[in-house]
């Protein structure tokens, strides 16, 4: 069986209609770079939308109702959006999941230094990457600093076009010979992707002999002290993130394709929020679950293997009426899922990399996958 391309099939007012959303899409791929910037920005779509906070629901004692539309949010990093439904919660909701992680490197804890005169970040990588690839194309730095005081101070540098970019630095061609007969898992060490911060050296005089002999690092700190008010200790606290820098962009002579960082798995969050806030009084309770930690296994307090979901559900039905834990149980037991995440298409540069028969196509639609049935926390989860 095989499906006819999409783009056969399109008339002039859904290629209009697919144009809309796809610089909608755009738009988001390019501001939403991390799982924290994700979040906010499916709360911010969720408040347009009538939605309204659980803790606000609970510190006033108020009961839901059909119809009333509801979020969720886990440390700024994973949310939850509840539309209630007709039917009582414990006969199931109707969920969309997907995740809003992806692959990138982290900086870490005490990271900059100062090395010939040149100043890094020390880094580690997260999730599954080719080290190989993140070598000398431009990079920015997403995340927050948490002062001492408590202070959360956002950071963005690389995005906009008058702000400096990094990088990892790399070989010349030819003083690379031994680099070029490594395997490609080897060419670049993880502990080689350090990001490249500044060459200046402070240009006041210091007695200080440490300042002195770290005077390119010196400067960076004066100049993060500058604009964003920390010290060197407030990395400590930090959460930075490096990821490619520059917006998404259409790709291709015909502008059939998009080129950008992070479609793995925005373009499933993106699309399953979107579903989600156009519901309109369903019959059974609808829910989209946008979770962080994916790339890594879904672990700690902010992926799907922590409490965050059937806590929400718990208060959920605290809400509805009397508490008893046999409706969470029961909810979740009826509820049902669809986990989505992207798949490769077939491309044939790598045809050998590829089953024909059973790859996914561009432009052919949807990939569905049916694994096995198995218990994510409660409801039965089928990828797409």
């Amino acid at each position: 069986m095989e499906r006819e391309n999409a783009w056969k099939k399109y008339k002039k007012k859904d290629i209009n209609e697919l144009e809309k959303i796809n610089k909608e899409y755009r738009l988001f791929l390019s501001e939403n770079k991390t799982e924290r910037e994700c979040c906010e920005y499916a709360v911010n779509e969720a408040k347009k939308a009538g939605y309204v906070d659980i803790e606000e629901l609970i510190k006033k004692e108020k009961k839901i109702r059909p119809g009333d539309k509801i979020y969720a949010v886990n440390m700024n990093k994973s949310l939850a959006l509840f539309n209630i439904g007709k039917k009582p919660l414990e006969e199931g909701m109707a969920i969309l999941g997907a995740h809003i992680d992806s692959p990138r490197m982290d900086v870490k804890q005490n990271p900059l230094y100062e090395d010939t005169s040149l100043a890094y970040l020390d880094t580690h990588y997260y999730g599954g990457i080719k080290k190989y690839q993140w070598v000398t194309v431009p990079l920015a730095i997403h995340g927050v600093f948490v002062k001492k005081d408590g202070t959360v101070v956002p950071v963005c540098i690389g995005e906009d076009k008058d702000d400096p970019i990094f990088c990892v630095t790399d070989l010349l061609i030819h003083l690379s010979q031994e680099n070029m007969d490594k395997k490609a898992s080897k060419v670049i060490e993880g502990e080689a992707l350090d990001i490249l911060v500044g060459s200046q050296p402070l240009s006041e005089k210091t007695k200080d002999e440490k300042e002195e002999k770290e005077a390119v690092k010196n400067n960076i700190l004066k100049l993060l002290k500058e604009k964003y008010d920390v010290e060197e200790e407030d990395f400590l606290s930090a959460e930075l993130e490096i990821v490619p820098a520059g917006a998404a962009r259409e790709s291709g002579i015909d502008r059939s394709m998009i080129m950008a960082y992070g479609q793995d798995d925005k373009v499933c969050a993106f699309t399953s929020l979107k579903a989600m806030l156009a519901v309109d009084a369903p019959e059974h309770t609808t829910c989209c679950l946008l979770v962080d930690k994916e790339e890594i296994g879904s672990v700690g307090a902010t992926g799907m293997r922590s409490q965050f979901f059937e806590n929400t559900v718990a208060e959920l039905v605290g809400c509805a009426g009397d508490y008893d834990d046999r409706l969470v149980k029961r909810c979740l037991k009826n509820s049902r899922m669809l986990s989505s995440d992207v798949s490769a298409a077939f491309d044939p540069t790598y045809a050998s990399a590829y089953e024909k028969k059973t790859a996914a196509y561009c432009g052919r639609g949807i990939e569905r996958k049916q694994r096995c049935q198995r218990r994510v926390h409660g409801p039965h989860q089928r990828d797409t």
